[in-house]
């Protein structure tokens, strides 16, 4: 890559200035309290009875304080006598294997120790029908052979598509209960109808399967949970409507727009879904929702190890780094993305040695009169945003915000012998 080397070398990084940005922090410290209070609601418990065998649906999503949900929701099913087993509810995630999705949950903290019941993973399904317009129903089949079933999952705005449901217990009945095959058929006539299928399959298979409850929660900027509810299964559909809007008020966002640069030093799956939050980024795979301004350029230099190479996201970026490249797990990327039928997350961008190279040809390619007046961003990933980086002449505009705090001087962006960035991924 000399000639590329070559090309770049007088191409000027700018110094970067830590900011901190504030949000609303409400959060929910006793999380065990607080399911235990939301179960023991009598509308909640009087659907459990002693014996019953209950599939509980946890998925793949960065849920905070999903083991300790997780747990709380066992021991509760316990105490009144069912006997819970976890379903994994992930649609085609893990690879779309059994055993990839549950690594994927004990990744996440979810094992059958920390739960305390067993772990039943399968993709195996069963046909409940078929819609109006030719698209199957499918479900688990570990959670059709149950006498009763929960679902537990964030509610939070969808990466692909707006809608009344987006992201939420909604979407893990109709797609992470689908698992592959139904997340397939869901995704068959594309996004754009993304918004009324979630809700017509997750509608007629509350009304043909024993579905008990959902558990939600509404995470604050600070990807800490603010509210726990469990829902009534008659009543999911339109009480997660309400909670969309408040996780839509409470979602995390760069507050300085707009950007010429934004670097992201990592994707993952626990960060979102599709790798990046698009409403953080301001690129989306798809046309069917809003999330502007786009950055004239987008650099991502690494993916977490919790993706275990998904790398589905990388498509929406114009750089990327040799580092990052070597580290995708194509099977895993591609049957998310052939799944979700969103192929451009699954491109490979501009694939530059290391993070310095990367950096400048975003700058080099931002398409700015004056190269030095390039206003950059710089972020660990797309949810956590309380701790940026900001181009010194982003400086007057950060002191004059309300909601930011200068937190120290400009300064060069480190880097190593090889070119990369010393502090990759903490900002702190």
């Amino acid at each position: 890559m000399e000639i590329i080397r070559k090309m770049l070398q007088d191409v000027k990084i700018p110094k970067m200035i830590k900011i901190q940005q504030h949000f609303s922090n409400d959060e929910i410290i006793d999380i065990e309290g607080a399911v235990a209070k939301e179960l023991r609601n009598p509308q909640i418990a009087n659907r459990v009875t002693k014996g019953m065998r209950i599939a509980v649906g946890v998925g793949s999503r960065g849920v905070a304080q999903i083991s300790r949900i997780v747990r709380a929701t066992i021991d509760e099913l316990k105490r009144c006598g069912a006997e819970p087993f976890i379903v994994p509810a992930m649609g085609s995630h893990g690879g779309a294997t059994a055993e990839g999705q549950i690594d994927v949950l004990a990744n996440l903290g979810v094992t059958e120790t920390s739960a305390g019941c067993p772990i039943l993973s399968s993709m195996e399904v069963i046909h409940l029908g078929i819609m109006d317009n030719g698209l199957p129903i499918l479900i688990d089949k570990n959670a059709f052979e149950a006498d009763g079933i929960i679902v537990i999952n964030r509610i939070k705005a969808h990466n692909g598509f707006s809608g009344p449901n987006e992201s939420g217990l909604v979407k893990m009945i109709t797609i992470g209960l689908g698992k592959q095959k139904g997340a397939e058929s869901c995704h068959t006539l594309g996004w754009g109808s993304m918004a009324e299928f979630i809700v017509d399959m997750a509608r007629i298979k509350l009304e043909k399967l024993p579905f008990l409850f959902g558990i939600g929660t509404v995470e604050n900027a600070y990807d800490r949970v603010r509210k726990i509810a469990a829902i009534p299964a008659e009543k999911i559909i339109e009480k997660e409507r309400v909670l969309l809007l408040e996780a839509k008020q409470s979602m995390p966002r760069l507050l300085l727009k707009p950007m010429d640069v934004l670097l992201v030093d990592m994707i993952g799956k626990e960060f979102s879904g599709g790798g990046m939050d698009p409403y953080t980024t301001g690129r989306a795979a798809t046309p069917y929702i809003s999330v502007g301004p786009e950055p004239g350029r987008l650099a991502i230099l690494d993916v977490s190890e919790q993706s275990h190479g998904n790398c589905s996201g990388m498509g929406l970026a114009d750089f990327s780094t040799r580092r990052l490249f070597h580290k995708i797990n194509f099977e895993y990327t591609y049957a998310n993305n052939i799944t979700s039928t969103t192929l451009v997350s699954g491109k490979i961008p501009l694939i530059m040695d290391n993070d310095r190279l990367a950096v400048q040809g975003s700058i080099k390619t931002c398409n700015i009169l004056d190269a030095t007046q390039v206003r950059m961003v710089r972020i660990p990933n797309s949810l956590h945003v309380e701790k940026i980086y900001i181009s010194e002449n982003m400086l007057e505009e950060a002191n004059q915000h309300p909601d930011i705090t200068v937190l120290g001087e400009a300064e060069e962006i480190g880097f190593d012998e090889q070119g990369n960035i010393l502090n990759l991924g903490h900002v702190c």
